[in-house]
C-alpha cells in the first residue's frame, strides 16, 4: 500500500483512522525554515472533527507530536516526522461491517486487493481522517509559501443546489481570499452560508448526505511555472487533489463551463500595463500549456456525498452470500466538503512548491 507523493518534496502518510495514531514524513524541507506552531495548529483545527453541528461528532484535539526535522521551531533540514494520536475510537460501530461493504466505500475494492487483511474500522487507511496529518504537511508549507508572496485559500463554492460566490479571478486579493476564515462554514456569501446551513439541517434529518464544490485560488505565481503536456500545473495539482478521499472531479479556469462558449468568449486577450504584458481576462485559470500565466491559478472540485449515511442501503453478506440491507451507524459528516477546505489547500500548497522547487 503506497501512500507517498513527490518529486523534489516527498511526502509519505501512514496509519489508520481507529489505529493508535496517524502520520506523516516530510522530505527534502529546507533547514532554517521557520515554523509558527501556533499558526499551525490553527489551521489544522479547521479540519479538526467535532467543531460544529455540521459536521462529525468524533473529538480528536488533532495537536501534532513532532518526532523529527524540527528544533526550536526551525526546520533542521532532516525528514520531518509527525504523529497525531487517535483518541475517540468507537470501533464497536463498525462490527456489523465485518462480513459485509457499505456502498460507495472502498471496502469492496480493498477487500478484493488486500484479501481481506487492511483494518477496516472507521475505513482504515482510505479515511478522511488521514487528511489531518496531510494538513500539517500543507500547513507547514503554506508557511514557507508565504514567505515567498505566494499564497493559497479556498472556499466552499457550492452544497447541493446553494451556491456561493465565485473569488474575482483577475484582481483576486489576499484579503478576498481569507475571508472565509470569518464565517462559521468557509464561504464568501452570509446569504449563501444561511442557506447552506438550512439544507445541510434538512439533510441531517434526512438521515442522508450532500455533494459539495470547491474553489481554490493560487496568487503570485511567477510567470513559467511548470511543464508542457505530462508535468504541467493542472497535472500536478490534479494528482495531489485526487489523495483527497472524496474528490471525484476538477476544472480549472472555466472548465466544462468552456464546452458552452465560442473561442471569442473563451480566450484571454493581451493588453500592455506599463512595460508588463497582462491578460484581461482569466478564463485559462492561470495556466497555459501547462505553465502559469502570472494570473491567479484558479480552480474547483467536486466532492461526493458522504457515503456513511443512516439511511438503509442495499449491500450483501459475504460470509453467507446473501443480499441484506444495511444501515451504517457511527459519526460521519452530512458534507465532507465542509472540512475538506483546508485540505484542498494543503494538497495544492505541497504541489506548487514541489514545482517551485526545480
Amino acid at each position: 500500500m503506497s501512500s507517498s507523493i513527490g518529486d523534489n518534496i516527498k511526502i509519505t502518510i501512514f496509519g489508520e483512522s481507529h489505529g493508535e495514531a496517524i502520520g506523516v514524513i516530510l522530505e527534502n524541507i529546507p533547514a532554517g525554515e521557520f515554523i509558527d506552531m501556533d499558526m499551525l495548529n490553527n489551521f489544522l483545527q479547521r479540519r479538526a472533527p467535532g467543531k460544529s453541528k455540521y459536521t462529525t461528532k468524533r473529538k480528536e484535539k488533532d495537536m501534532p507530536i513532532f518526532l523529527s526535522g524540527i528544533k526550536d521551531n526551525f526546520t533542521t533540514g532532516s525528514p520531518i516526522s509527525a504523529i497525531i494520536k487517535n483518541s475517540d475510537m468507537r470501533s464497536k460501530d463498525y462490527t456489523n461491517l465485518e462480513n459485509t461493504f457499505r456502498p460507495s466505500h472502498a471496502d469492496f475494492t480493498s477487500y478484493y486487493k488486500y484479501n481481506n487483511f487492511n483494518d477496516k474500522k472507521g475505513g482504515g487507511h482510505f479515511s478522511g481522517r488521514l487528511t489531518a496529518p496531510l494538513c500539517i504537511a500543507g500547513g507547514i508549507i503554506i508557511q514557507i509559501l508565504e514567505r515567498k508572496n505566494i499564497y493559497i485559500g479556498a472556499h466552499l463554492l457550492q452544497i447541493g443546489n446553494i451556491k456561493d460566490k465565485k473569488f474575482d479571478d483577475v484582481n483576486l486579493s489576499i484579503d478576498e481570499l481569507r475571508a472565509p476564515l470569518s464565517n462559521n462554514l468557509p464561504v464568501l456569501s452570509l446569504d449563501s452560508q444561511f442557506k447552506m446551513q438550512t439544507l445541510l439541517d434538512e439533510v441531517s434529518k434526512a438521515n442522508d448526505s450532500i455533494g459539495a464544490s470547491i474553489e481554490c485560488a493560487v496568487l503570485n505565481i511567477p510567470i513559467g511555472i511548470g511543464n508542457p503536456m505530462f508535468d504541467g500545473i493542472e497535472n500536478k495539482i490534479s494528482q495531489y487533489i485526487f489523495g483527497i478521499p472524496g474528490v471525484k472531479g476538477i476544472q480549472f479556469g472555466t472548465g466544462f463551463d468552456g464546452v458552452n462558449l465560442l473561442g471569442s468568449q473563451n480566450n484571454d486577450p493581451y493588453y500592455y500595463d506599463k512595460n508588463n504584458i497582462k491578460l484581461k481576462s482569466n478564463n485559462s485559470g492561470g495556466i497555459l500549456g501547462g505553465i502559469s500565466t502570472g494570473m491567479p491559478i484558479i480552480f474547483n472540485i467536486a466532492m461526493k456525498p458522504t457515503p456513511s449515511i443512516s439511511k438503509v442501503q442495499q449491500s450483501v453478506d459475504i460470509n453467507k452470500g446473501e443480499n441484506i440491507e444495511l444501515s451504517i451507524k457511527g459519526r460521519h459528516d452530512p458534507c465532507i466538503g465542509i472540512r475538506a477546505v483546508p485540505v484542498v489547500e494543503s494538497a495544492t500548497a505541497i504541489a506548487i512548491y514541489d514545482m517551485l522547487m526545480n
